[in-house]
């Protein structure tokens, strides 16, 4: 007896609780077809220390999903879930994306960045301990978001018009060693050197290797500054002994290898050898507001001729008002 009425005061207890609120979710079923939103990895320093690179992470409009300290045995802070947008690409694209806040994962490094010095702009080192740390982290991302090593990137590799980091003093090159980022390979640029020895290409092919790669910039077939300015970024990851944006030797190599890994070997160009010359942003010119246009005025009406004065008849012979006649000139003969 005492069972039964358990079992009914546990069934009325049941019945009187309240309801979950809200849409309830059966997640026994898995579509297989889907994929991460996150197809790139950024990668950024800090221009600043631990503290002031938390404050600024985390207190202003501007994040990153990740944080990697500077202290003797880095600290890894996770800021942002990646299933959320970090605020750290800006205005930003690579290949066909643009704005990749959305479709990246961001890690920031602790780094003051660069200053500016008599002998040249000084870019800060990364201690080897951060490296160390790094690399599993982007080992794990890339991994876990199925994300290409040519999709492993720098700020500026994705805006190179307005950014820097993570400077010539990374090491990319640690990282390829990894297999985490694309990287030439050593002996596909033996095989281009002497090819790209006879002749170098024009600007317009730089331009358009660049672009191939994932590099955005304008086709204009000028060595104009967004183009040295470009170069300077690709070279600051692939070249960073140098990064002074001219179209050389080691620049051409180094793009032919990455766009054409596997490819037949180029043949030598056969056109002149062309002039590198920087074109310089042209002003452009001021605003000239619209002159106002004279307003209509109506035809005015040409004044009248005054007639022409007539001689009056000559007055009747004895008439008070009578003129003489004038005597008739004789004719010279």
């Amino acid at each position: 007896m005492k069972i039964l009425v358990a079992t009914l005061l546990l069934a009325l207890l049941a019945g009187c609780a309240t309801p979950p609120s809200g849409p309830q979710y059966d997640r026994s079923y898995t579509a297989k077809g889907q994929a991460s939103r996150a197809r790139f990895l950024v990668l950024h320093y800090t221009v600043g220390d631990r503290a002031s690179s938390l404050t600024t992470l985390t207190q202003q409009e501007v994040s990153a999903h990740y944080l990697v300290t500077d202290d003797p045995v880095p600290h890894i802070y996770n800021l942002v879930d990646e299933k959320n947008a970090a605020w750290h690409a800006g205005n930003s694209s690579w290949k066909n994306f643009t704005q990749l806040n959305n479709s990246s994962i961001g890690i920031e490094i602790v780094n003051p960045g660069w200053k500016d010095t008599p002998g040249g702009r000084v870019y800060a080192p990364f201690a080897q301990t951060q490296i160390d740390a790094l690399i599993p982290l982007v080992r794990d991302i890339v991994t876990r978001h199925h994300i290409a090593p040519e999709n492993v990137l720098g700020h500026s590799d994705i805006a190179p018009l307005r950014k820097q980091d993570p400077g010539t003093m990374f090491p990319w090159r640690q990282l390829a060693a990894a297999g985490l980022v694309a990287w030439p390979d050593a002996n596909r640029v033996a095989a281009l050197t002497p090819i790209f020895q006879v002749q170098l290409p024009d600007v317009a092919w730089y331009q358009k290797k660049l672009a191939t790669w994932g590099y955005g910039l304008v086709q204009s077939g000028n060595l104009d500054e967004q183009t040295r300015t470009v170069l300077s970024a690709f070279q600051m990851k692939y070249r960073p002994s140098n990064i002074d944006g001219l179209p050389d030797l080691e620049t051409a190599v180094l793009l032919e290898a990455l766009t054409n890994p596997r490819g037949a070997l180029p043949q030598p160009f056969q056109a002149p050898a062309p002039r590198y010359e920087y074109q310089p942003a042209q002003p452009q010119p001021q605003y000239q507001p619209a002159q106002p246009q004279p307003q209509y005025q109506p035809a005015q009406p040409a004044p009248a001729t005054p007639p022409l004065p007539t001689t009056p008849p000559a007055a009747a012979p004895g008439s008070p008002t009578a003129v003489p006649a004038t005597p008739p000139v004789p004719v010279q003969q």
